[in-house]
């Protein structure tokens, strides 16, 4: 079920340890692309029935220059079972290619991240929008065809937002344009 639009900014991550990736993940670092965010845990039925194999393939449909897939490992119960070291096996056994954050525990028991967003539980899927706002936030299982089409839609709006000419091609891209014109780069 999708939760409110909000259109706000997408809270940080906060991230105790990062795999599949060689360095810290930052929205603001993403910005220019969509970002999928599925949160899971290891021992969770729905999640690995339905939103671990979506998230890989959105993973695998979507090209990186436009679309950032990232998991979210995000453990509130059975911590002692959920280790690292546990999740890098899980993801090397399932193949899961995108970089995974560890969510940073927190003294209540709720990861921070988890809490920042208001999930509700796992698996949640959350879309950002290239501008870095969250756009849309889902509890449970949703559909391959409506997340396709959002992200479409949102990569859309990414593409009708930037200038382009009459070949399609941008405009002004990276240079600083003064009151006399743009320079040619």
């Amino acid at each position: 079920m999708d939760d409110a639009i909000s259109f706000s900014p997408a809270p940080d991550l906060q991230v105790a340890e990062w795999i599949n990736n060689d360095g810290p993940v930052t929205l603001l670092g993403l910005r220019g692309k969509v970002v999928v965010l599925e949160a899971f845990q290891m021992l969770c039925p729905g999640c690995v029935a339905h939103g671990l194999p979506q998230a890989q393939r959105i993973y695998e449909t979507f090209s990186s220059d436009d679309v950032t897939v990232l998991g979210l490992h995000t453990v509130f119960e059975h911590h002692a079972a959920m280790t690292p070291v546990s999740l890098k096996a899980f993801a090397y056994e399932y193949k899961l290619r995108f970089p995974i954050g560890i969510d940073e525990p927190s003294a209540g028991g709720m990861p921070k991240t988890m809490q920042a967003y208001g999930m509700r539980g796992t698996p949640s899927l959350i879309l950002i929008d290239s501008e870095g706002r969250l756009r849309s936030h889902y509890f449970g299982t949703v559909s391959d065809l409506q997340i396709g089409y959002q992200i479409a839609n949102l990569l859309s709006e990414r593409v009708a937002s930037t200038p382009r000419d009459l070949g399609g091609q941008e405009v002004n891209s990276g240079v600083a344009c003064d009151v006399d014109g743009c320079p040619v780069p």
